[in-house]
């Protein structure tokens, strides 16, 4: 099966003293034993460098660019990275209007959006409830994760 990784998963990857970095990685290395091919699209590392070079004020890491990129760097070594097409914006827009999408709720939409143009339906996120408007998305956490690795 092929899961798309949400930023929040590669964020909490990346951050050694978050209380969710060890869960993020045991999580995605379960995935990775159990041959589930694992994927992020441009989205997501758009996204990862918005929270990345943030300040910390602002709810960022205040990173610089120089270890905003290499991170980048270490996130396309550990997952395959699937291009942007052109007809993932016909999708977006569909969604954003059919859905009602506003605000910040338009980069998951984006999201989904590639993930319906690709044939993906799984994405690993710490943020299930942002997905459950999309019928055709079916949202795992890492705790899901791990759960079904130990109680099989």
């Amino acid at each position: 099966m092929t899961i798309l990784v949400d930023t929040n998963i590669l964020l909490r990857m990346a951050e050694p003293a978050h209380s969710q970095q060890k869960i993020a990685h045991q999580s995605t290395q379960a995935l990775l034993a159990r041959a589930e091919k694992l994927i992020i699209v441009p989205q997501i590392l758009y996204e990862f460098w918005v929270a990345a070079t943030r300040p910390i004020a602002q709810n960022g890491l205040g990173w610089t660019s120089i270890v905003a990129d290499a991170e980048l760097a270490k996130a396309q070594n550990i997952f395959e990275l699937i291009d942007e097409t052109p007809s993932v914006l016909t999708q977006w827009r569909g969604l954003v209007t059919q859905q009602n999408v506003l605000g910040k709720s338009a980069h998951d939409a984006h999201v989904v959006a590639a993930m319906i143009v690709h044939g993906i339906s799984t994405i690993l996120t710490f943020n299930k409830a942002d997905f459950l408007r999309y019928s055709t998305v079916n949202a795992i956490t890492p705790d899901e994760v791990l759960a079904s690795t130990h109680h099989p």
